[in-house]
Order: structure tokens, then sequence, then C-alpha cells
């Protein structure tokens, strides 16, 4: 019989839904949803059933929904100085990013490194606001527009920023904002009709859904960025290419799960609330990172002084815990958090991420409370030793 193990790694990728797997599997035999012919057809209206969905966790509309292969590739779609405006040219003339954004914000998409500003952030990873309103004061606009990028959420603290706030100093400034809604879509209410993103970029297997697909949100169609893929005329010619239907459909389903699945959040963080506990226990003096700010229910970001990360993960690992040392984007490679340093904690702190969901039982956060007593002792008698 196979070990026991615990997933608590839901912000690198949340399990496949039966939901989705199962809208998947009735899309694999679906013909080019771009033929004309009754079975083309049949294959369009997956498309556009799963594009209401999309568009419905968010409070979207479906016409408004651009399916891509991904976060990474809606975000490069996004961070870009060239835009249209029916048949004229819009020009972005510099990118304004966090210091905390995920890697797809952080290197600025198609902008030149000299056209990206960045924006730091206070000790919980919360946007420097005061910052990005002189930026964006300075901002000659004559050049061109302002183009802002946030995380609406961070992927490794859970930490949420102040969209309100954010959109109303972008707003001012007569800026375009880019938020990039991956961790928080599921886990926060999102409203696109509240006004306070532009754009919004999603990931299906962050919910639940199939990896390799994403989408992004518009608030309207009046203003849309040049195509990063060119080629026919799929996507209404924003993204070129024959659709995924098969990812496509999966991610529609997913969504729709989303949307109920947010009546469980509290559920979702008494869990989390747990894990902390434990955490706080075995570890004395532990630190909980971002704890000062609003975080998602499902997310604890936290590190064990003298305890590199990720020997604490292998740790974990084998004691059939699957958990994160910081973020799960970089081909899994392990070090430094650019978050932490960037809310001023240096290079030297490595942290380790316990991501949960719905489908997180007593079971689990046991799994886990075992094998953080098993590092605990370890530590402590190395100390004694030293």
């Amino acid at each position: 019989m196979a070990a026991k193990r615990a997933y608590l790694d839901y912000n690198a990728s949340a399990p496949l839904l039966a939901a989705a797997r199962e809208a998947m599997v009735v899309a694999f035999d679906a013909a080019n949803p771009s033929s004309v012919h009754g079975e083309g057809r049949a294959a369009r209206r997956l498309v556009d059933n799963a594009r209401r969905d999309v568009a419905a966790l968010v409070n979207g509309k479906a016409e408004h929904v651009v399916f891509t292969s991904g976060a990474t590739e809606a975000a490069s779609t996004l961070l870009t100085p060239d835009w249209q405006m029916g048949r004229g040219a819009v020009r972005m003339s510099r990118l304004y990013v966090c210091e905390a954004d995920h890697p797809c914000l952080l290197n600025g998409g198609r902008f030149p490194s000299t056209q990206v500003t960045r924006i730091g952030v206070d000790g919980d990873g919360i946007a420097d606001l005061d910052a990005l309103r002189a930026a964006l004061a300075a901002h000659d606009k004559a050049e061109g527009l302002p183009l802002v990028a946030v995380h609406a959420a961070n992927n490794e603290t859970g930490v949420i920023q102040p969209l309100g706030r954010i959109a109303e100093i972008v707003k001012a400034a007569g800026g375009v904002l880019v938020v990039d809604a991956v961790q928080a879509a599921g886990r926060l209410s999102i409203d696109m009709s509240a006004g306070y993103a532009d754009y919004l970029i999603l990931s299906s297997h962050k919910i639940g859904g199939p990896k390799g697909v994403g989408a992004l949100v518009a608030a309207s169609d009046l203003m849309m960025p040049r195509p990063l893929i060119n080629g026919g005329g799929q996507e209404k010619g924003h993204r070129a290419g024959t659709e995924n239907l098969v990812g496509i459909a999966g991610f529609g389903a997913a969504a729709r799960e989303a949307v109920t699945g947010l009546k469980v959040i509290e559920a979702v963080r008494q869990r989390r609330d747990e894990v902390e506990t434990i955490v706080k226990t075995l570890v004395s003096d532990v630190e909980i990172f971002g704890t000062g700010a609003p975080r998602l229910a499902n997310t604890t970001f936290f590190a064990i002084p003298g305890v590199k990360a990720e020997t604490a993960q292998i740790a974990f690992d084998l004691a059939g815990i699957a958990l994160s040392a910081g973020s799960a984007c970089s081909s899994g490679k392990v070090g430094p958090s650019h978050v932490l340093r960037a809310m001023g904690y240096g290079d030297s702190l490595g942290a380790l991420r316990v991501s949960i969901g719905a489908a997180t039982g007593a079971q689990d956060i046991e799994l886990f409370r075992a094998a953080l007593a098993g590092i605990a002792a370890r530590r402590a008698d190395k100390e004694k030793a030293a």
C-alpha cells in the first residue's frame, strides 16, 4: 500500500477537479471550433460556454474573454507598448510594476527594461502607494500612457493588494491597470464591473482546471493590445491559432466550480489557521510573513530560523507532504525569494509555503504536524550538539 501523502501546494497548482476532467473528456472528440459544419458548430458551443463560465467567475462579459495558453502568455500579451483603439494606435510609454509581482509581470513582458519602473513594497508586501502616485505624477503623457500591472494576491505570501486604492491612483493619472488575478480567482470575490481593473489575468490550473490554458479579461473592447500571436482570426483576432478546446472546456468547468467554492472560504481559513497554530506551537521563533496585511484564506508563508528552506522542503517531501519553498514558477529552482527581498528580508532567509484548498482535510493537517514535529526535533538536537 502506498504511503499516505498530503498535498499542500494549491498555489502552485490545484488538483484537477472531477468536473473539469469530465468536460475535457467530452471535448477530446470535438471538431475544430472554427469549422462551419455541424460538428464545428458543436465545438464552438463548448468554447462559448466556457467563455461564459470564465466571465461569470469575475463578473465580466463573455465577449471580453480572450483564451491563451496560460497566465504568462496573457501577461505578455497585455504588457506591451503597442495598443490599438479601433483602427488607431495607442502607445503605452512606460510600465509600472510591483517589486513583489510574479515574474511574468516583473520581467516587463514586451517592454524594454529601460521602460519598466518597479514600485517597492512595505514589510508586509503591500505596494508603496505614495511611490506609485509620485511615479505616475512624473510620467510624461506626451510620450504615451502609463501602464500599471499589479497582482491582486501574492503567490508566495497570499498578501492581498488594496486594488481599489491602486485603481484610484492609476485612473487619476490617466493610466491603464492590469491586474494579475491568478491567485485571487476562486479565493476572493472578483467583480470586473466594479471598475478597479481594465484587464485581468487568469489561469486555469490554479482553480482546479487543466494546465496550459489561461485568459485575459477586458473591461471593454474599446482598446486592446497588439496581438502577441498573429495568424488566423481566432479569439476575434486577439490570439491566433486553433483554440485548445480540451483545455478551454476544462477551464470553463473549473470556473463554474470556483464560483461555488467561494462559499467555503471560511472553512479553508480555519484549516489555514490550524496550520499556523501548529507552526507557532512547534517552532516558537517561527516567522510568518504578511500577517500585518489582509491575506488569502488558504496561504501561509513562514521561515524556521536555522533551517534552510530547501532542506525543510525535502524533509517534508520524504514525510509525505507536498509544499513549496517559495514559488514553483522557476523550473523547480529553490533559491532566495524575490518577494521576501522586496519586503526587506534580504537573501539569507528561506521560507516555506503551505497553500490549501477545500479538499484539504484533518488528516492532511495531522500529517503536516507530524512532519514538522520531526523537523523541529532535529533542529533542537542540532542546537544542543552545537
